[in-house]
C-alpha cells in the first residue's frame, strides 16, 4: 500500500494538487463561503487525473506486476491524502475561529456559514462526494473525466448550497455555532461528515474496482 500510494505522489501527481492543499485557509475567510475551499482542493486532485491521463499512466500502472485493483487503490490512497492534509489546514483555521478569533467583528457579523466543526463535517460530506461521484465515474472508462467532473461541480455546490442555507432555517440556527456554544453537537456533527466521507469513498472504490476490472486496456 505504501509503494501505491509513493508511486502516486512522486510520479502521478500534479503539483497543482499539492499547491491546492492551501485552499484549506479558506476557512478563515469571512463573508465568504467557505466550504468552496473544499472544491478547490479537489479541483487540485482532478489535475492529477488530467496529467495522468494525457501521461497514460493509468495503462503504465495496470503494467505494473499488481493487481488491477491495486490501480484503483493508488488513486484512492491518494485522494484521501490530499483530502486529509486539507482538512488538518481546516481543522487549524476552525480552532482559530472558534477560540482566539471568535468574538471578531467580521466573523460575527458574517451572513454566510461560520467555520466550525459543521462546516469541517461537510468538508468532509464534499469530499466523499467528490470520490463518489467523480472518481467512481472516471473509472468507468479510466480514460474520460469532464462528464464525471461536471456532475460532481453540480452536485457539490447543490450540496454547498443547501450547507450554508441550513443555519437560516428557523431552528437549526444551531449549525452556526460560534466558539465552543453546542459544543457535543458540532463535535457529533463532524464525527458524521467523516463517516459519511468514509462510506461514500469505500462504496466508490469497491464500484471503481468492479469497473476497472472490466475495462479491457
Amino acid at each position: 500500500m505504501r509503494n501505491i500510494l509513493r508511486k502516486e505522489l512522486r510520479l502521478s501527481a500534479s503539483l497543482l494538487s499539492f499547491l491546492f492543499i492551501l485552499f484549506g485557509f479558506m476557512f478563515l475567510l469571512p463573508g465568504y463561503p467557505v466550504l468552496c475551499g473544499a472544491f478547490f482542493v479537489t479541483l487540485g486532485i482532478f489535475q492529477s487525473y488530467q496529467n495522468a491521463r494525457e501521461a497514460n499512466d493509468i495503462v503504465f500502472s495496470a503494467l505494473l506486476p499488481v493487481a488491477k485493483r491495486d490501480v484503483v487503490k493508488g488513486k484512492y490512497l491518494f485522494n484521501c491524502f490530499i483530502e486529509l492534509c486539507a482538512a488538518v489546514l481546516m481543522a487549524v483555521c476552525v480552532i482559530l475561529r472558534m477560540t482566539v478569533l471568535k468574538d471578531a467583528v467580521p466573523y460575527r457579523d458574517n451572513a454566510l456559514m461560520n467555520a466550525n466543526l459543521f462546516a469541517l463535517g461537510m468538508a468532509f460530506v464534499c469530499f466523499g462526494v467528490f470520490n463518489l461521484v467523480f472518481t467512481g465515474g472516471f473509472f468507468k472508462t479510466a480514460y474520460k473525466f469532464v462528464q464525471p467532473f461536471v456532475c460532481y461541480i453540480i452536485a457539490v455546490f447543490v450540496l454547498i448550497g443547501i450547507a450554508e442555507a441550513l443555519h437560516h432555517i428557523p431552528g437549526l440556527e444551531c449549525l452556526n455555532a460560534f466558539g465552543t456554544d453546542q459544543f457535543t453537537l458540532q463535535m457529533m456533527l463532524l464525527i458524521a461528515g467523516i463517516l459519511i466521507w468514509l462510506l461514500l469513498t469505500f462504496i466508490s472504490y469497491k464500484l471503481a474496482c468492479k469497473r476497472f476490472e472490466k475495462i479491457d486496456l
